[in-house]
Order: structure tokens, then C-alpha cells, then sequence
């Protein structure tokens, strides 16, 4: 009797956790709200990498022109002249001549990471002493720059938006969604409100003054992920990672299967080889865990198994799609089979996380490891 009650429990505790770190989420998540800009609105750089032509890029590029920010410029980031991405950036950047904008093309080698490499000529370029650095495919409200601003407060280092994903065009679309919304951005938001916060890199509000007098962007090719050494960076400095209240959509169109997969399966490899304490104990998250020791502890005790199996899906769901539709996020009838093929997912994402190897970040293969600033500028700019 006593695994029978033992497992019961920790099923039980299980799905507990899952509903506190949802509690904990809405209370830090607000819906979109406008936010006008104050009246000292002081001027703002914006650097944008990229590679490669996305789904809506020509929407994200167009809202990036058509921010309402009194002063701001744009620097756009590619490491080859030859990049498919380069002719609409130029397009856009004649479509809105009133806003400053530049395009940087070149390779900086500072680090394994190809998208900090390509951030490197932005952040040098950059004119201004605030400067975010946004990913080409986060779709930026008009008040963007407000809602970043709003969030940095005393004592803050840094400030970040986790991707909410949106505009799934396929069941893997949805699946996709069901990894960056409810899963990833919820734990996100829950470690801010436990005092854990950690930076994602989607979007990233920077005091220019301050990251410069400590290494400046170079300093974060300590870590393999830049968020991760940006992460460790601020808290290094006695500061906080803030999250802003209300984070910014990723629309996401056509998703396949192995495109979810390579992407999971490498910010696991980036979490385990960043922060392996709190990578570890991943493998309890999802329906999977508390499903499988409740189907356990039913068949000894004679219980339903179908009936058991239904009551922890609903305890598992439920409460996340409620989050969802309470912050305005994704929400359709492929939701909860989306969830569900995720949860499969998530243990041999979790044990791709501890193989060495490499992995492909968009046609660049990485090998993924942690060197110092000091390793990196030894190695050969080919490497």
C-alpha cells in the first residue's frame, strides 16, 4: 500500500505545482494594454539580426517602422551581403524614410553563437544609451518601447520579453504554441514572481552605459546563449531580470515536426549547459509525470484507469488553457491534442538535453559548451 499512497501523492504534488506556477504566472501577466509615451521619452536604438526571409516578415518589418517612440532608429544586422533578407529590409527602410534606419552586413567571430556575432556591429553602431535588441521575427505592438520601459524599474539590470506564440498554420504550429506560451512563458513569469528571473533573448532592453562599462556585448559571449550569460551578467551585479507585463507575439504561420524538434532539442542542450540545477528537474513538468504515477497508483488500488487518466488531464489542462484565454493567447480546438503531443515530447527533449553533440541553429551548426570571454578571443576568427 505504501508505493500505492506514494505515488498517489507525488502525482498529486505534481499537478499542485503545475497549478501554482499558473497562479503564479496570471498574477505577473497583464493583457495588452496601451501605453503612451512619456513626455522625456529619451531616444531609443533598436538592433535587429537577421537571417533568412521569415513567415510575415514584411509585417514585422513594417510594425518596427511604425512604432510610436518619438525618437528611434533601426540597425539592422546580416552577416552576408548576399542574404534573401536584405531586399525587404532595404524596401522597408524606402517605404519609411522619416525613421532613421541602417543596415549593417558582416561577420563578427566572438563567439559560437552566430546571432550574438551578428549583434556585435549593431550594439558599436548604436547612437543612443538605451538599445534593445530584438529578434527580426517578434511582431511589436506600437507602444513596444513603452511596455520595455515601463517594466525597468530600481535595481533593474535588465529587461526582457519571453515570445508568445501566435498564427499556427498547421497542428505542429499549434504544438509550438503550446511550448512557448503555457509551458515556457508560464514557467518564465512563475521564476519572476518566486524572485528567479532570467533573461530570454527574443527581446532585450539595455542600458548601453552599463553593459559597456562591464564588458559590453562581447561579455555575453561568455555562455554559448547570450540570455544566459545576460542572465548571469545582471546577477552578478546585485540586479534584477525583469519581465515585461505583457509579452510580445511571434506569430508563426507553417511549423513541421522537426522543426519543433530541432528547436526544442537545442535550448535544451542551452539550459542544461547554462544552468543544469534548474535544467534537471525539468523532467516533471508536463501531464506525462503525474499521468503515468497516477495510472500506477490506480491499478494497484483497483481504481478506473480511463477514469484516472481523464481526472489528471483535466487537472493538467484545464488550468492552462484558463490561462490562455484570461491573457488573450492562443486558444482553438487543437489545443489540448497540441498539449498533449508536446507533454509526449518533453522526456526525450529533456534527455537530448544531456548529450553532447551539435545542433543547428537556422543552417548554422553549433556545438554547444561554455567558454570564458577570455577562451573565446583566442579562438581563431574560422573556427
Amino acid at each position: 500500500m505504501e508505493p500505492t499512497f506514494a505515488a498517489a501523492l507525488l502525482s498529486i504534488a505534481l499537478l499542485l505545482s503545475n497549478l501554482a506556477s499558473i497562479l503564479l504566472a496570471s498574477l505577473k501577466l497583464k493583457r495588452p494594454a496601451r501605453i503612451a509615451p512619456p513626455a522625456n521619452a529619451p531616444p531609443v536604438s533598436i538592433v535587429i539580426p537577421a537571417r533568412g526571409v521569415e513567415p510575415f516578415a514584411e509585417e514585422t518589418l513594417e510594425r518596427a517602422f511604425s512604432l510610436d517612440w518619438p525618437r528611434y532608429e533601426l540597425i539592422f544586422c546580416v552577416a552576408h551581403a548576399d542574404d534573401p533578407v536584405v531586399k525587404p529590409i532595404t524596401a522597408a527602410m524606402a517605404r519609411f524614410p522619416a525613421i532613421r534606419a541602417r543596415l549593417l552586413v558582416g561577420d563578427d567571430r566572438i563567439s559560437g553563437n552566430p546571432k550574438l556575432n551578428n549583434c556585435v556591429k549593431g550594439w558599436e553602431a548604436a547612437h543612443y544609451r538605451w538599445v534593445i535588441l530584438a529578434d527580426s521575427n517578434v511582431l511589436m505592438p506600437s507602444d513596444y518601447v513603452q511596455q520595455l520601459m515601463a517594466a525597468w524599474r530600481h535595481g533593474t539590470g535588465l529587461v526582457c520579453s519571453t515570445p508568445i506564440g501566435s498564427r499556427p498554420d498547421s497542428f505542429w504550429g499549434e504544438v509550438e504554441c503550446a511550448f512557448l506560451n503555457t509551458l515556457q512563458a508560464r514557467w518564465q513569469y512563475a521564476g519572476e514572481a518566486l524572485g528567479l528571473g532570467f533573461a530570454q533573448g527574443k527581446s532585450m532592453l539595455w542600458n548601453k552605459p552599463m553593459l559597456d562599462a562591464n564588458g559590453g556585448i562581447r561579455a555575453l559571449a561568455a555562455e554559448i546563449a547570450e540570455d544566459a550569460a545576460a542572465t548571469k551578467l545582471v546577477n552578478g551585479l546585485g540586479l534584477r531580470v525583469n519581465l515585461v507585463a505583457s509579452p510580445f507575439e511571434q506569430p508563426l504561420g507553417r511549423r513541421t515536426l522537426g522543426e519543433i524538434w530541432s528547436r526544442q532539442a537545442r535550448w535544451a542542450r542551452l539550459r542544461r549547459v547554462t544552468f543544469a540545477l534548474f535544467f534537471a528537474p525539468e523532467i516533471l513538468i508536463g501531464a506525462a509525470p503525474p499521468l503515468v504515477l497516477a495510472l500506477i497508483a490506480a491499478a494497484d488500488a483497483g481504481v478506473s484507469l480511463p477514469a484516472t487518466a481523464i481526472a489528471v488531464l483535466v487537472a493538467a489542462y484545464l488550468p492552462e488553457c484558463a490561462l490562455a484565454s484570461a491573457k488573450g493567447w492562443q486558444l482553438s480546438p487543437r489545443t489540448i491534442p497540441a498539449m498533449m503531443a508536446r507533454d509526449l515530447m518533453l522526456p526525450a527533449i529533456w534527455a537530448r538535453g544531456w548529450l553532447s553533440g551539435a545542433v543547428d541553429w537556422r543552417g548554422n551548426v553549433m556545438t554547444i559548451q561554455t567558454k570564458t570571454v577570455a577562451e573565446l578571443e583566442e579562438t581563431p576568427s574560422g573556427a
